[in-house]
C-alpha cells in the first residue's frame, strides 16, 4: 500500500507545474530580508545617518502608511502604462519572432534591428518621444516600456520555436502533417515555456522602463514623477516610500506572470 502511495504522489507531483515545493524557497528570502532590514535599522541608529543619504526602514514605513492614497495613485498611473507597453511590446515580439522563424531572410533583416533595439537608452529616448508625441500624454512612456518588453519576449520566442527536436520534425514529416498541424502540435508548446520565461523578464522590464520615463517629463502622476518631486523637495523618506511602491509593483507584476505561466503549464502541458 504504502508503495501504491508512494507511485501515486510521485505522479501527482509530476503533473505539477513545480515539481517540489520547498520550504527553504520561501522562508529563506522573507529571512534573509527581514535580517537586512534589521541591520539596516541598526546602522542607521548607530551611526546616525542622515536621511538624504539613506533613512532608517521605519521611517520610510512611516511615509508609506503616511501616504498610502498617493502611493496607490502613482502605482496605478506606473502600472497603467507599464501593462500596456507589456503587451503591445509581447504582441510585437511574438509576432517578430513567428515571422523570423518563417521567413530566413526576415530573421537576418531582424539581427542588427533586435541589437540596436537592445542598447537604446532611455534616458536618450524618453526626452525625443516627449517631443514627438507631446509631454501631455502618456504615449511616451508605453512605447519606452512596450521597446523594452519586445526584445527579451522576441528572443526567447524564437529560441523556443528553434528548439523542437529533429526526431519529432522527422514524425511529423512521416506522417505526412501539414505546416499549420506541425506548428499546432510540436513548434509552439515546445516554444511556449521560452515564451514564459521571456514575458517573466520583461513584466519587470516594463515596471522599470515606464518608471524611468517618467523621470524626463510627461504628465504629473506616476510613481516616477511622484520620486522625483519629493527628492527635489529633499523629503528622503517619501521618495524612498515611492521607490517601495515601485518595488511592490514590480513584484506584481512578476507575480501575476508567474501565477498565468502556473495555469498555462497545468491545463496545457508540454508534449
Amino acid at each position: 500500500m504504502s508503495a501504491v502511495a508512494e507511485s501515486t504522489a510521485r505522479d501527482t507531483r509530476a503533473r505539477l507545474p513545480i515539481r517540489e515545493l520547498r520550504v527553504g524557497t520561501v522562508v529563506a528570502p522573507i529571512v534573509f530580508g527581514v535580517v537586512v532590514i534589521g541591520l539596516w535599522q541598526l546602522l542607521v541608529d548607530q551611526l546616525d545617518i542622515e536621511p538624504f543619504v539613506i533613512p532608517a526602514p521605519s521611517v520610510i514605513w512611516e511615509q508609506v502608511t503616511t501616504n498610502q492614497e498617493f502611493i496607490v495613485e502613482g502605482a496605478k498611473a506606473t502600472g497603467r502604462n507599464a501593462l500596456l507597453g507589456l503587451v503591445g511590446g509581447a504582441v510585437v515580439g511574438i509576432l517578430g519572432a513567428l515571422l523570423s522563424h518563417a521567413i530566413r531572410l526576415l530573421d537576418q533583416m531582424a539581427v542588427p534591428l533586435v541589437a540596436a533595439a537592445s542598447v537604446v537608452p532611455i534616458v536618450a529616448l524618453a526626452p525625443v518621444l516627449y517631443s514627438m508625441f507631446g509631454a501631455a500624454v502618456e504615449t511616451a512612456r508605453i512605447i519606452v516600456a512596450g521597446l523594452a518588453v519586445s526584445v527579451p519576449v522576441y528572443l526567447n520566442t524564437l529560441r523556443g520555436l528553434r528548439q523542437v527536436p529533429a526526431v519529432q520534425r522527422d514524425l511529423m514529416t512521416a506522417y505526412a502533417a501539414k505546416p499549420s498541424q506541425v506548428a499546432r502540435t510540436v513548434t509552439l508548446p515546445t516554444a511556449v515555456p521560452y515564451l514564459f520565461t521571456g514575458l517573466r523578464i520583461a513584466s519587470s522590464l516594463a515596471v522599470i522602463s515606464a518608471l524611468i520615463a517618467e523621470y524626463f517629463g510627461g504628465p504629473r502622476g506616476g510613481l516616477g514623477k511622484s520620486i522625483t518631486t519629493a527628492a527635489s523637495s529633499s523629503n528622503y523618506p517619501l521618495a524612498w516610500a515611492y521607490v517601495f511602491g515601485a518595488i511592490v509593483l514590480g513584484l506584481v507584476f512578476y507575480v501575476v506572470t508567474l501565477l498565468v505561466e502556473l495555469w498555462f503549464s497545468r491545463h496545457h502541458p508540454t508534449p
